[in-house]
């Protein structure tokens, strides 16, 4: 086979219909849109009208409740931690939110950053962040480090 051999299989291309061109054509005059009405003329967009009727997007009842002024924490996993720690981009005495960012492993810190228990944590850990899940803390002490989170609200 070569290059100039190549072609699709047999059906896998279909021409394309072109709409307008005749009576001969099949798709002449109207162009397969009916006579008159909204959607027989351009520019025409009804998604999720029922002629009328109550569409089901507002039939169904609402759920659930969106709160205005919860808190969006940057999240960062003690495995990724430990592994900048090795690289030498972080300092194990004393990691603070500032260092983090200034590291690279944290882009912004939001409304604080939360540090959860994903990877395994090799050495001890002064960590001081806004919010930290349990088994974090718990992992952190467990090697001789300290976990402390300056918004006790945030700690779940």
């Amino acid at each position: 086979m070569k290059l100039h051999e190549l072609r699709d299989n047999e059906g896998a291309t279909q021409r394309k219909k072109r709409i307008g061109r005749g009576p001969g054509s099949g798709k002449g005059k109207t162009g397969g849109r009916g006579i008159k009405g909204q959607k027989s003329r351009s520019g025409v967009a009804i998604n999720g009208y029922e002629g009328g009727q109550m569409p089901l997007y507002q039939r169904l009842p609402k759920r659930g409740f969106n709160k205005p002024n919860r808190k969006a924490y940057a999240v960062v996993n003690l495995g990724l931690i430990q592994k900048f720690v090795d690289a030498g981009k972080l300092e194990a005495g004393a990691i603070t939110e500032d260092s983090l960012i200034a590291s690279g492993l944290v882009r912004r810190k939001l409304d604080g950053i939360r540090v959860l228990a994903k990877g395994d944590v090799t050495g001890a850990l002064t960590i001081a962040v806004t919010g930290a899940s349990k088994s974090a803390v718990a992992a952190v002490e467990a090697k001789g480090g300290a976990l402390t989170v300056t918004n006790a609200a945030a700690a779940e």
